[in-house]
């Protein structure tokens, strides 16, 4: 009703304590309210009728202070007509306007508190993805260091590998003598076998030829 008054602030109005307790009440005031302008507009219709008809009795009868306190009268039951007549358009017209503000006004508190879930909502998703993207460049540098140390075990294995071929090259290498070494020294066993035979047998012949 007033352009200057926003809809939230009708939205109050139409929500305080007052008002509240008299929307239980409204439709039987409003009717209340409606018949007494519609039997004023009825009353004044029926005086502007009366004093029509006084009025032109008195013209014809050529009194003029009676003819202007008719025309007094008529005037006011006149204006008695109008004030009840736009009343008792108005009423309705008021009672209209105040559902659809308080309608309106519903509506817009609605898409304000939509606004601010959406606001809210945005607002987590941005954080998420905040969080998503800190977490995916953690993740990235973790995938880094994680390939840079698979890196440095694989060339840490590669090196034991290369340490564990030369060792057994050395083991067979050694294994090699050792076998040569054992070889060696079963000839030599032999022969100091074969010497030690040779010298107990020359060491019996010269001591028989000393008996005799």
């Amino acid at each position: 009703m007033l352009p200057f008054i926003s809809a939230s602030m009708w939205q109050k109005l139409f929500k305080s304590r007052f008002l509240r307790s008299l929307a239980a009440y409204s439709n039987f005031y409003f009717s209340a309210f409606f018949v007494i302008l519609l039997l004023l507009f009825l009353d004044s219709i029926r005086q502007m009728q009366k004093y029509s008809t006084a009025r032109d009795q008195e013209v014809d009868h050529g009194h003029l202070d009676a003819e202007l306190q008719q025309s007094m009268k008529m005037f006011r039951a006149q204006r008695n007509c109008y004030i009840a007549g736009f009343a008792l358009f108005l009423a309705p017209v008021i009672r209209r306007l105040a559902s659809l503000l308080s309608h309106h006004a519903e509506l817009i508190a609605r898409e304000v508190a939509s606004l601010k879930q959406a606001k809210s909502a945005s607002e987590a998703a941005m954080n998420l993805m905040k969080d998503k993207k800190t977490g995916e460049s953690n993740d990235n540098k973790q995938n880094e260091l994680n390939e840079k140390r698979i890196k440095e075990l694989k060339s840490e294995l590669e090196s034991k590998e290369k340490e564990l071929v030369k060792t057994k090259k050395d083991l067979e290498s050694l294994k090699s003598q050792s076998e040569g070494t054992n070889r060696e020294y079963d000839r030599l066993s032999e022969e100091f076998t074969k010497l030690q035979k040779l010298v107990e047998a020359g060491s019996g012949d010269s001591g028989s030829k000393k008996d005799e």
